[in-house]
C-alpha cells in the first residue's frame, strides 16, 4: 500500500503490480482507486493498461443485437434499404456495422427491377382506386333519395352556381342554364319538372366547338332530355383558336347544352329569393 506523500507514485512498477493483482480479482476502476489512493485518473489508467476490465463492469449495448442481426441480413445478401426497413435503423448505422462485408450481388436485372417497380406501382395505384370508389361509394349511400325540400334547394344551390343571373346594369330575370355534366343536367331538367315546367316550355340548344360532330352531340343531349332532336335551337359554334390546345378532343365530347326556360321570370325570382334564404339559413349569426 503507497502513501499519500507527493511521491506515492515514484514506486510506479510496484504500485503497478498491485493494481494488475486487484484487476485480476474483479475490482473495478474505482474500487482499485480507492484501495490503492490513486486520485490521478491518467496514472490509475496506466496501471492497469493492458488488463481487461471485469464481466461485471461492462455496460450492455443496447446496438449489440442490432449489429449482429444487420450483418446476419447483409450475408444473406440484403441492401442498405431492405435492412432499415426490416431493423428500423439508420443506413449511416448499417454502414458502420457491414462495410467490412462484401457488396452482396444484386438479386435482379435492371430490366426485372423495372418490372417489379412497374408492377408494384400498379397495385399501389389499384389499392388507391379502390379507397377512392368506396369513399365515394359511402358517401352516395348517405344522401339516400332525396325529399321535395331537399332535391329544391339543390337545384337552387346548383343554378345559382352555373346558371345566368340578372344583373343590375342587366335586367334579365329568366331561367337560362348551360353545363358540360350529364348528371349535372340530368339534376337541372328534375328541378325543373319539381317546379312543373314541362317540356314544352324549355328550349335546348348546343354550344361546341365547330370542329365537333354537333349531330351526333345534339342527339346524346336529346336523349338524355327526353325530346326530339329536331326541336332543337341552331347551335352556338366556337372557333378553334390555333394558339391553344384543346384537351376535350375525345370521342366523349358532346359540348354543352343550353336550356332556357321561356316565360320563366316569375320562376327566376322564387330562386334568387330561394338562394337567400339559404344564404340566411346557413348563417349561424342569424
Amino acid at each position: 500500500m503507497t502513501s499519500t506523500t507527493p511521491g506515492k507514485y515514484a514506486d510506479f512498477e510496484g504500485l503497478r503490480q498491485q493494481a494488475i493483482a486487484l484487476r485480476r480479482e474483479g475490482l473495478s476502476l474505482r474500487q482499485i482507486r480507492d484501495r490503492l489512493h490513486v486520485d490521478n485518473n491518467d496514472i490509475l489508467h496506466r496501471l492497469v493498461k493492458g488488463e481487461p476490465p471485469p464481466e461485471w463492469t461492462k455496460r450492455p449495448n443496447a446496438k449489440d443485437d442490432l449489429r449482429d442481426r444487420a450483418r446476419e441480413l447483409r450475408k444473406e445478401g440484403m441492401t442498405y434499404d431492405q435492412i432499415q426497413v426490416e431493423l428500423g435503423c439508420s443506413k449511416s448505422s448499417i454502414s458502420l456495422w457491414v462495410r467490412d462485408l462484401p457488396k452482396p450481388e444484386p438479386r435482379y436485372t435492371d430490366e426485372e427491377q423495372r418490372t417489379l417497380m412497374n408492377e408494384g406501382l400498379a397495385r399501389l395505384r389499384s389499392a388507391q382506386d379502390a379507397e377512392r370508389q368506396a369513399a365515394k361509394r359511402a358517401a352516395r349511400d348517405e344522401i339516400g333519395r332525396l325529399s321535395d325540400r331537399e332535391l329544391f334547394i339543390a337545384g337552387v344551390a346548383l343554378y345559382w352556381a352555373e346558371g345566368a343571373k340578372d344583373k343590375t346594369y342587366r335586367r334579365s330575370e329568366q331561367l337560362q342554364f348551360i353545363n358540360s355534366d350529364p348528371n349535372v343536367i340530368k339534376l337541372y331538367l328534375r328541378w325543373l319538372e319539381l317546379l312543373g315546367v314541362s317540356r314544352e316550355r324549355m328550349r335546348f340548344r348546343v354550344s361546341i366547338h365547330e370542329s365537333a360532330n354537333v349531330a351526333e352531340a345534339e342527339q346524346f343531349w336529346a336523349d338524355l332530355a327526353g325530346v326530339d332532336a329536331s326541336t332543337f335551337q341552331r347551335a352556338t359554334l366556337k372557333r378553334h383558336n390555333p394558339r391553344t390546345t384543346r384537351k376535350n378532343v375525345t370521342e366523349a365530347y358532346r359540348g354543352c347544352l343550353v336550356i332556357y326556360v321561356t316565360k320563366g321570370a316569375e320562376l327566376y325570382r322564387r330562386m334568387e329569393g330561394a338562394w337567400y334564404g339559404i344564404v340566411l339559413g346557413a348563417d349561424p349569426a342569424t
